[in-house]
């Protein structure tokens, strides 16, 4: 009868609190798996997770207008073909003209340097904004709103705003430009100050959607950590680095691939505010792979350059995971 009782009660606790019992059994599961097996299963993370089946929409879509596309690119990139009529094989001859093409390597320079420029740049505002922003208090949502606003604007409709504020002769660049040293205030008339002004145009597109991130995670962060550390008699400071940011290692991995990966893509950018200028100093791998495609007609080189733009993103990206230590990484909830 006791033991009835007992099982009941049991039975009675886990209905009560499905999901709670359901957590701990995944969890309990992986941890089991975790230390049996003699050594073999030690580390392997055996939790229950959504079938395959789930996915097969998002493969059929990533197929179709990602594998399929790409497929074809790098194929172009054997032809030669301005556009009109059939391609034409031509073997590595475009990969042959891509290594001794001088142009094509400063295209690389520049898209690198963009690249870590802008993660410079945007991580940290993103980060501090993040965490800032998931408070609780009317006023943060209010500024929150007011400064995601970019997000709802497409690159083109911003390239074209902020081309007309950093026109010398009627935008705000002639007031500002003294500020930084350039009288005139022709800030993308320099290599330097049009580079500068592509990381910044970036920056304001780019950094609300990575603040969101952040925001989202640190409110995921248990207040119990914060009450605990202030307990203990932690600094505001303190908790952010013992507490905040360790907690926030995922998001900053994946905000990390995701910045760099769009950073290698900006393209509307250059083309509406510098046009590449002046001279070479902002034509990006993006920007020369469009000139050579599609001003100059000579598709198969484009699609060379097009091909080098995937592996760069792809090798960056496998970098980031493979010294962030992301794929040992576990979820924070049980049982995912």
């Amino acid at each position: 009868m006791s033991t009835l009782d007992t099982s009941a009660n049991a039975s009675t606790r886990a209905g009560a609190s499905p999901g709670r019992g359901t957590r701990s059994s995944a969890g309990s599961g992986s941890a089991a798996a975790t230390r049996r097996g003699g050594g073999r299963d030690v580390g392997v993370d055996r939790a229950a997770r959504p079938g395959a089946l789930y996915a097969l929409p998002a493969i059929i879509l990533f197929a179709v207008f990602a594998l399929v596309p790409l497929v074809m690119v790098v194929w172009l990139s054997f032809t030669s073909w301005n556009g009109l009529g059939t391609p034409q094989w031509s073997g590595l001859e475009n990969w042959s003209k891509l290594f001794t093409d001088p142009g094509t390597w400063h295209s690389l320079r520049i898209v690198l340097l963009l690249t870590v420029l802008g993660w410079v740049v945007q991580t940290p505002l993103s980060l501090l904004i993040g965490v800032w922003a998931a408070g609780t208090q009317r006023n943060r949502a209010i500024l929150s709103a007011i400064f995601f606003l970019p997000l709802l604007f497409s690159g083109a409709a911003i390239a074209l705003v902020w081309k007309s504020l950093l026109d010398p002769n009627f935008g705000l660049a002639n007031v500002f430009g003294p500020w930084f040293g350039v009288e005139d205030g022709n800030l993308i008339g320099t290599s330097t100050g049009a580079l500068l002004c592509i990381v910044l145009v970036s920056t304001w597109q780019f950094v609300p959607f990575h603040t969101l991130l952040y925001q989202a995670a640190t409110r995921g962060i248990p207040a119990s950590l914060y009450e605990a550390a202030t307990l203990d008699g932690a600094t505001r400071v303190q908790q952010f680095r013992h507490i905040t940011l360790p907690q926030l290692r995922n998001t900053l991995i994946t905000s990390s691939t995701l910045m760099i990966v769009g950073s290698l893509t900006t393209f509307e950018t250059i083309l509406i505010l510098t046009n590449g200028g002046p001279g070479v100093a902002t034509q990006a791998l993006p920007y020369r792979m469009y000139q050579q495609a599609f001003l100059s007609y000579d598709m198969g080189y484009g699609a060379a350059l097009a091909t080098v733009l995937v592996l760069l993103g792809t090798v960056l990206s496998l970098l980031i995971v493979r010294f962030s230590g992301y794929t040992k990484m576990r979820s924070t909830l049980e049982g995912i």
